[in-house]
Order: C-alpha cells, then structure tokens, then sequence
C-alpha cells in the first residue's frame, strides 16, 4: 500500500452536494475547514440543525478514501473528488478501520481527530442513481458504511494535494466506528 497522502481538497461556502475542488484549505482547530458551510463548533448539517441547533459539530471536516472511487467506477460510476461533498480525499490509509478518536496528521500541522462515519442519504443518489445501494450495504453483520469518515479539528493547518497523512492512536483501545 501506498504511504497515507491527501490527493485532493474541497470546501464550499453553500449547502451543496458535491465541493469544488481547492489547492488548499485552511483547518481551524475547533471550527473545520475555513470557508465551508459545515465548519463551526456547532452542528451545521441542515437537518441536524433542525433537529437541535446547540449539538456539538462532529462533522466538520469529511474525508473520503479515492479507493472507494476506483471500487464505485468497476460498477459503472465515474466519481472524481470532491463529488461526494468530502473536504479531504485520501489515497493509502484504510479510513473505514480506524477508531474513534483516531489522531490524523496531516501536513506539517493539521491535526483532525476522527468521530465516526458518514451516514450518507438519499441526496447520493440525486447524485448518482443506484448509489446509494453501493455505499450503504446491508450484511449479516449490519450495515456497512463506505462513504468516508468524520472529524473534527484539533489543531489549525494548511492541508493540500500531496501532503502525508499521520494515523495516531490516542488511548492504545480500537473503539469501532458509528454513524455521526
């Protein structure tokens, strides 16, 4: 396997399902990505909003593996970075494998802890039709999510195309990922 990088970034300063690709974006500890509608230290997903307004933002800043791009395109979908809404794509790091509390490094200072997995919603396929059913599997084991990971920001960096990726583990224990 490759060593862990970033091969693309993204952010958009509107509620819109894909990101447009950036040769930078700033992380800001305890916000997100600067400049993205979902950076903030409260809950910025819409629905989430509604839902209740003061909720901790676990979703700040999302990352998605270009591996699961090279899976989706065998099943005849083209899906480039920044598609799916994801601020971060990743080439060489197992992003779904990671535990809770996960420290990712990136660059010289970012620093993003993991919170969970993205939950994606029916707005995928609206997307893409049909793709939905190959992000969201349902097994004996229960339902398998691979449409990428969320963070949030711990400490404050530039983060591009190329930079490397630090996996770090906080406590030594592997708590399994949930939807955030």
């Amino acid at each position: 396997m490759n060593s862990p990088s970033v091969q693309a970034v993204a952010r958009d300063g509107e509620h819109r399902f894909s990101k447009s690709l950036a040769e930078t974006i700033e992380i800001v500890a305890g916000i997100g990505v600067a400049g993205d509608v979902h950076a903030g230290e409260k809950v910025q997903h819409l629905s989430r909003v509604r839902a209740n307004p003061a909720q901790p933002n676990l979703r700040q800043v999302h990352l998605i593996h270009s591996e699961l791009f090279d899976e989706l395109g065998k099943s005849g979908f083209s899906i480039q970075p920044g598609d799916l809404g994801e601020n971060i794509t990743t080439r060489g790091i197992d992003l779904l494998s990671l535990g809770r509390d996960t420290l990712l490094k990136i660059g010289g200072d970012a620093v993003l802890r993991v919170t969970g997995l993205r939950n994606p919603c029916g707005q995928i396929d609206d997307f893409a039709p049909g793709l939905l059913k190959h992000v969201v599997n349902k097994t004996d084991q229960g339902i398998v999510r691979k449409a990428g990971i969320m963070t949030v920001a711990v400490s404050s960096g530039m983060v591009r195309p190329g930079d490397p990726i630090t996996v770090e583990s906080l406590s030594g224990l592997h708590i399994p990922l949930e939807r955030v």
